[in-house]
Formats: structure tokens, C-alpha cells, sequence
């Protein structure tokens, strides 16, 4: 086992997910990570409020975490290794919502004739009988009917007061207080009241009467759970997305095993089974089309509404739809390994982590609850030492403890964070951490590798230009006919073409390659040629128009290939790496965000240039070696902070490096596992899109942070009576009222976001970020094995001579032959010089190289 993979074993051991209950509010989340952060062998502690689970890593035991959060006062369980972390669909299930419906309802029903007494006190409306002049039963009646309403949420007393006894005050223990204080001086107005009605005292008994506070204690507690069914509700809504991708996984598979069909669980399939797909269904597991065509819906996982087509050879992906014709496949990645469990996984980390600002919430929160039960006994003892009567001091510091609302604090980054990574999900941007989402819309400068990224990736026939006597398609069929038996990439883009026009190649006999140079064949008697320009002027004149046409060709980064018959130039295919439709479309939007847009590519200056002059990039770096595109980011950070896109293996390192890393969805898994952010659809488009996705998010989170604050910092001070001199007081009710209502706005402003189009680039705005103050050296993150091994001590650098390369697909061709070659650290081909520079150790073999080169189709002409 290597280094590597001995230390990402070690990670995914010592990251563990936990389940936690008892938390309410802010406070409690941030007592727990710091209960736990004080663990021994703990390194990171993180804490999601809205989905009540913990993320732990470090060494410490499960059973060492388990007992800090019992300790603290709340329950924990873990959920299991990180690989099984991702939460099952009955974890998703709303629970609370429900069972919070059903307190407020029994709290409703008794609160209401609470209500009815304060308007017969009020506006007299009519009472009773055995009421309308006895208010000692009336009373009576009001502390029995309290008492009821405190039973039915004697939820807030023990999770308040246990808080207290834990040093650990919450939310809760601000509303318990507030309703404790409130009965319990009612209590003894009443006891009181029924002294003054045996003595006969009757004016007493009205002043006492007017100096209970019982329906304030119920109203408290009802209007707060009034506003935790709403939080709850709206808390529920936030995993939506979440619960939808759920709800995509296949149940049952229809698996082939001795030439039987039979309907399995989803469970039982395994990697290699054979299962079979009917037009309608969804297909179960990842897979690879054996025998079929069809058209398969992949917006469930893409975003994508247009069917794809799959043939033999296409892999499929579990979740999608088959649409119209048969499939057979086999099986390639089951359970957890399926890109739509990946996609669950995803979701679920990010809303399990924390984004940087929440830290201003949480250093808020950990101190907010004491510190409001301090302002509200000085707020008592003020009023009291000015002169006011206890009724009146005690209102005044009961309004204050209800007014308080660390929820708000709380739930103003998680709900945002959980809200904006699900919108993501459902249009193909995937965020892996909630510090992925904040940090993507900070970005100064986007870097672009360019091939699959900004180009396609495969070369394709871009012009088709016959000379003079010849006419398109018989150029084209000739093209087909040479370079049916040839190997090379160009060879293949001609074949592709003649595919797409549904052309078929015609024989041709005496065919011979001629490395570096062309081919040779003969059609009926006819000779036939292709080549470059200078093995072509041998075969066939080659005017100074055609000429001139591919000297322009190969100015916008294409390459020329002439083609002759019977001694008659035929005409030029023109073949290149063509940009994607989408990309200057893309690169435009992220310049009017402000951004600075650089392409990074391997090739040559010229065929660099071409494609970034198409692009519309603002910089071109080209001649990178795989290694030097860490070393390009490393030194564009000095400069801002970078998003990194790529989609390849020598695209991990600079991925990792880089500030935000984007893979392009169809890159492979090493690109994907080093990136913070997965473009599924693979449109370069969608980078824009996730960058605006980010500042959205995080303008609702400062949006929610202001007015957090904001309604404390007014709250507070009226509830304490500080505007009294202006005629502006608050009832404890009313801050009940305002505190739930709080939570509320929070949750919805949040949600919001669901409305938010992020491919709209008609309102972007150019932002100005401050330069960063940080070394950009440490901001490299760990990841599985995507960087590259170190240089060798001793390596030697050494130039082989080779014939054969024609274009930068040749370049390229070579590159990975040799690098595939143990002992070479990297390679650096150039077609225009016909030589590769290794980069090796110092015993590896040259016969070894040469062969490399032969079986890629290049002839060796020794080292030097």
C-alpha cells in the first residue's frame, strides 16, 4: 500500500459523522462543538443545527465523543464510517413538523379561553355565570388552564433548565425562564387575591387581579411554538432537494443470471450482474450498454431535458430513464458507488459542514443566551431601584428574555448554505462543503484548462476545402478511403465525419504509412495520397492559393491535411480540437462578474493562441507541463484568489491547489475527487452559473446575519424599557410574538433562493474583492491521491528524436506513451522539432522509450 493510500485510508477512519438531539437553538450547537473540541484527539469539531448531525475528525473513539455530548447535555449516536454517511430516506423524513402541529394545536385550544378572559378584562365581554362575579375562581381557572399549556410544552422547561444546570443556557431556557418568572409571580398575586377576599377587601382583590401575568406565561409559550412549527416546516423544506434525489433511487433491478430474468432488490445486485432495461423504466445501477439502442433521460442527475442516445459500448448512470428502445447492460458500480449515490453524498457533506461566516454566528451565539439573562435581571433591578413596582420590573426583564432570539443567529447561514447547495443539485452544480459554496463567489481569476474544458477534447474535421475539379464529397470520400486503416487521431476525426454524413469508405489496396510524413494507397490502379504540405509537394503541385489557405488554417490552430489523386491535388481537410458551443458564452459572463479569465494548456503558443482568441480569454499560458499547472496556480494566487477548472488526471494537483477547484462532471474520478466543486453537465457554462449560485447564497446569508442582529439589537433594548421616555414599552406577549416571527423571516428569506435563476447573467455585477492577506502556499487541501509523486533525486532530462508527429494529437499521443513508461517523471513532445524531452531516471532502459514510441505508432531516432 502506498503513502498515499495508507494516508487516505487514515482520513476516512478518522472522519466520523454523529447524530445529535437535545439542541434547540444556536447555543446548544455551539456548547456541543465545544464539548467536543475538547476531546483528546479531536482535531475539528462541526455541528449543523438545521440537520442536527455532527462532523468529527481526529483520532479520538466514538465512545470518547458520545460521552463529551452526554456530558454537555445532549444525546449523540453515530451514523457510521464517511463512506456511510449519507443519510437513508427515513432520515430525511420531516418528524418534527408533525409532532410540533400536534402541540400547537392542544396549546391553541387551551390558550384560546385565556384569550376570551383577557377581553372580558378588557372590553367586558360576557363570561359565565358562576364567573361574572367570583375572580377568585377566575383566577383559579386561568392558573389551571396555564398550567395545562406548560404541560404540553414541557419540552421548552426540561431542555431550558437542564441547559442551566449544564452551564449551557439555550434558547429554551430564555423562554422557560420568561414563563417561570411569569407564572410564579402570578401565583403569588393570586395566593394574595384570596387573602384580600377573606378579608373583604374587594378594591385589593382588582389590584391583584390586574397584576397577574397568567396568559402572558401561556401566550409565551404558545406564540414560541407557533414559530417553531413554522421554523420546523421551513426547516424541512431546506432538505428538499435532498429528499427528491432519494426518492430517484431505484427499488427492484431486472438482473439475467442463466438466461433467466428475475426481478431482485436494488440490494442484491452486484458489480458484473447482468440486467436489462425496458423502454419506461429506470435503470437501476451504473452500468455499460451491452446490446441496444436508445434514448435515455438524464435530468435527474444533469439538469440535461434532452434524451441521450446510448448504444453498445455507452455506459448509463442508476436513476436515469430509458425512454424508448431495449437495453442490456452489465453492471459496473452498485450500492454507494453510483453517481447518484456520489450526488447524495455530496449534498449530504456539504449541509453536514460549516462555511466560514457561520463562525461569526457561532462566537455570537456562545455567549448571546448568558448574556441576555444578565441584561434581564439588571433590567429588573433598574426598574425596581427607579422607584417601579415589582409587576412592572419583572415585566420589563421577562420581555427581554422572550424577545431574545439565538435562532435567528443560528439558522441564518446553515438555512442558506442547505437551501443554495440543493439548488445547485438540481441544475448539475454540485458543492461539496458549505466553505466550497461561500468561497466560490470570492473568486478574482478563473483558470481554464483548455483541453476538454474549453475545447472538446477529440478532434474533429472543422474545414473541408477541394481544389479546383473536385468536389466536397469526393474529397471527402477520398479522405475516407486512405485513412480507413490508419491509427492515427487525425485519421479517426476523418472517419467520424464520414460517419455523421452516413459515407462509407471504398477499399483501396497497397496501403502504407509513412510516419511523420503521410499515406499511400491505390484505388482501382489509381494512386492516392494524404500528408503535410511538405510530404504532399512531392506527390502534387500545390498552388500559392492553397497554400496561403492552409498557412490560415493552421494560424487559427488547425491542422492542414492535403490530399492528392493520380499526381492531382484533391483539396485540404482541416483538423482541430474545436472549442465547446458554450464557451465564449461562458468565459464572457465570468469577465462581466469581473473576473479575470486565463486558459492553461500543454500546446504549442500558436495553437494556444487560436483558440484563446475563439474563447475570448483575457490570458493565454501555454507550453504547461502536467506538473507546471500547480506551479501556474501557485503564482496566479499571488495575484487573487483562483478557481481552478479542469477535467483531467494532470489537472488534479492545480485543482487542489487552487482556492475553489472545478471538475467538468465527465472528467475522470481523480479530477472530481481533488475538486471542491463538480460541474455534472460538463458545460463550461455552469461555472458562471455556480459562481453566481455562491454570491447569491452568500448575500442571503449576510442578508439573514443583518437582520439576525439587527432585531436584537432593537429588540432588546424596547423590551427592556430603555424608549420608555418615548412611550414606547412591549408586553411580554408581543415579544413572544416577535421572537418566533424572527426565526421565521430568517428561514424564509432563505428560501428565497429556490427562486433564484443562476444561468441569469442579466444582473451581474462586477464585485471588487480586497486583496488577500493570506499566504497562498498553505491553502492546498488533502485529497486522495491526486498529486503526483515527487521529483526524483538524480533525474536526468534527455531529448529523443522522433519521426512521425504531425499536430499537437500527436504530441499528446506520445506524452502519454512515454509517461506510461516506469521510471519517466514527465515529457514534453514537440511535433513542429520531432522531438520529446524525458524527464527519467537514470537506469531506465532507452530500448524500453523506443519501443513506447513504436507502439504508439512513431518511428525513435535515438537519444541525446
Amino acid at each position: 500500500m502506498t503513502q498515499c493510500q495508507l494516508h487516505c485510508r487514515e482520513e476516512i477512519e478518522f472522519m466520523k459523522q454523529f447524530n445529535v438531539t437535545g439542541m434547540s437553538c444556536a447555543a446548544c450547537s455551539a456548547h456541543v462543538e465545544k464539548a467536543v473540541t475538547a476531546v483528546p484527539g479531536v482535531t475539528s469539531c462541526t455541528v449543523s443545527l438545521l440537520t442536527n448531525s455532527m462532523t468529527v475528525e481526529g483520532s479520538a473513539s466514538s465512545a470518547d465523543v458520545i460521552a463529551a455530548v452526554d456530558a454537555a447535555g445532549y444525546g449523540a449516536s453515530e451514523k457510521g464510517a464517511r463512506r456511510e454517511a449519507a443519510p437513508a430516506a427515513d432520515e430525511l423524513k420531516d418528524t418534527e413538523t408533525p409532532k410540533m402541529v400536534h402541540r400547537l394545536i392542544a396549546s391553541l385550544i387551551f390558550w384560546l379561553p385565556l384569550m376570551y378572559i383577557m377581553g372580558w378584562m378588557l372590553w367586558r365581554w360576557p363570561l359565565p355565570p358562576f364567573f361574572e362575579n367570583n375572580h377568585l375562581a377566575l383566577m383559579m381557572f386561568e392558573m389551571l388552564d396555564t398550567i395545562v399549556v406548560m404541560v404540553i410544552n414541557q419540552k421548552f422547561f426540561v431542555s431550558g433548565f437542564k441547559g442551566l444546570v449544564h452551564r449551557a443556557p439555550n434558547m429554551d431556557t430564555l423562554v422557560a425562564m420568561g414563563a417561570t418568572a411569569a407564572f410564579g409571580y402570578s401565583t403569588v398575586m393570586l395566593f394574595l387575591m384570596a387573602d384580600a377576599v377573606v378579608r373583604g377587601d374587594m378594591a385589593q382583590v382588582m389590584v391583584y387581579m390586574d397584576e397577574m401575568y397568567f396568559e402572558s406565561a401561556a401566550t409565551i409559550l404558545t406564540l414560541i411554538t407557533i414559530g417553531k412549527t413554522l421554523e420546523a416546516y421551513s426547516k424541512g423544506r431546506t432538505t428538499d432537494a435532498l429528499k427528491s434525489l432519494m426518492k430517484l433511487a431505484p427499488k427492484t433491478a431486472t438482473v439475467v443470471k442463466n438466461g433467466v430474468e428475475t426481478e431482485v432488490s436494488i440490494d442484491a445486485v452486484q458489480q458484473g450482474d447482468v440486467f436489462v432495461v425496458r423502454p419506461g423504466e429506470n435503470i437501476p445501477v451504473d452500468g455499460v450498454v451491452l446490446e441496444g439502442h436508445s434514448a435515455v433521460n438524464e435530468s435527474a442527475l444533469t439538469g440535461e431535458s434532452i434524451p441521450v442516445d446510448k448504444a453498445e459500448g455507452d455506459s448509463v448512470s442508476a436513476a436515469t430513464i430509458n425512454q424508448s428502445g431495449f437495453l442490456r447492460c452489465r453492471a459496473t458500480r452498485v450500492g454507494e458507488d453510483t453517481t447518484l449515490s456520489q450526488i447524495i453524498q455530496m449534498v449530504s457533506d456539504a449541509a453536514a459542514t460549516k462555511a466560514p461566516i457561520a463562525k461569526i454566528a457561532d462566537k455570537v451565539s456562545g455567549v448571546f443566551v448568558p448574556t441576555v439573562i444578565t441584561i434581564a435581571v439588571v433590567t429588573t433591578l433598574v426598574w425596581l431601584l427607579l422607584g417601579r413596582d415589582i409587576g412592572y420590573a419583572l415585566a420589563r426583564g421577562i420581555s427581554v428574555l422572550v424577545i431574545s432570539c439565538p435562532c435567528s443567529l443560528g439558522l441564518a447561514t446553515p438555512v442558506a448554505i442547505m437551501v443554495g447547495n440543493g439548488m445547485g443539485a438540481k441544475n448539475g452544480v454540485l458543492f461539496k462543503t458549505a466553505a466550497s459554496l461561500e468561497q466560490a463567489g470570492a473568486v478574482d481569476i478563473v483558470a481554464l484548462d483548455k483541453t476538454g474544458t474549453i475545447t472538446s477534447g477529440e478532434p474533429r474535421v472543422t474545414d473541408i476545402l477541394p481544389a479546383d475539379g473536385t468536389t466536397e464529397e469526393e474529397l471527402l470520400r477520398l479522405a475516407l478511403a486512405l485513412e480507413q486503416k490508419s491509427e492515427h487521431p487525425l485519421a479517426r476525426a476523418i472517419l467520424e465525419e464520414g460517419a455523421r454524413r452516413q459515407m462509407q469508405a471504398e477499399a483501396v489496396t497497397d496501403f502504407e504509412a509513412l510516419p511523420g510524413n503521410g499515406v499511400t494507397a491505390k484505388q482501382e490502379g489509381v494512386s492516392l495520397c494524404t500528408g503535410n504540405l511538405k510530404f504532399m509537394e512531392t506527390h502534387a503541385a500545390v498552388s500559392g492559393e492553397i497554400r496561403a489557405k492552409a498557412e490560415e488554417l493552421a494560424a487559427q490552430g488547425k491542422t492542414p491535411l492535403f490530399f492528392s489523386q493520380d499526381g492531382r491535388l484533391a483539396g485540404i481537410l482541416a483538423v482541430a480540437d474545436v472549442i465547446k458551443a458554450d464557451s465564449p458564452q461562458a468565459v464572457r459572463e465570468l469577465q462581466n462578474m469581473g473576473i479575470r479569465v486565463v486558459m492553461l494548456t500543454g500546446d504549442n503558443q500558436r495553437t494556444a493562441d487560436a483558440i484563446g482568441k475563439q474563447a475570448g480569454v483575457d490570458e493565454v499560458i501555454a507550453g504547461v507541463l502536467p506538473d507546471g499547472k500547480e506551479s501556474v496556480i501557485r503564482d496566479l494566487m499571488r495575484q487573487g484568489r483562483v478557481a481552478m477548472v479542469g477535467d483531467g488526471i494532470n489537472d488534479a494537483p492545480a485543482l487542489t491547489r487552487a482556492d475553489t477547484g472545478i471538475a467538468i462532471g465527465a472528467g475522470t474520478d481523480v479530477a472530481i475527487d481533488a475538486a471542491d466543486v463538480v460541474l455534472m453537465k460538463s458545460r463550461l457554462s455552469d461555472v458562471p452559473a455556480a459562481i453566481r449560485l455562491s454570491r447569491a447564497t452568500l448575500r442571503d446569508i449576510h442578508e439573514n446575519l443583518f437582520w439576525a442582529f439587527f432585531y436584537n439589537s432593537i429588540g432588546i433594548p424596547l423590551a427592556a424599557g430603555v424608549f420608555v421616555p418615548l412611550g414606547l414599552t412591549l408586553n411580554p406577549m408581543f415579544g413572544a410574538a416577535a421572537m418566533s416571527l424572527s426565526s421565521v423571516c430568517v428561514v424564509g428569506n432563505a428560501l428565497r433562493l429556490n427562486l433564484f435563476n443562476m444561468h441569469d447573467g442579466r444582473k451581474d455585477k462586477k464585485i471588487r474583492h480586497t486583496p488577500r492577506k493570506e499566504a497562498p502556499q498553505n491553502t492546498a487541501r488533502t485529497v486522495p491521491c491526486p498529486v503526483p509523486p515527487a521529483p526524483t533525486e538524480g533525474a536526468v532530462e534527455k531529448t529523443m528524436e522522433i519521426e512521425g508527429m504531425m499536430c499537437e494529437h500527436c504530441e499528446r499521443t506520445v506524452q502519454k506513451a512515454l509517461e506510461a513508461v516506469p521510471g519517466v517523471e514527465r515529457v514534453t513532445a514537440d511535433a513542429k522539432a520531432g522531438t520529446a524531452v524525458i524527464r527519467m531516471r537514470p537506469d531506465t532502459p532507452e530500448e524500453t522509450l523506443s519501443r513506447a514510441v513504436e507502439e504508439a505508432g512513431y518511428l525513435p531516432h535515438g537519444m541525446r
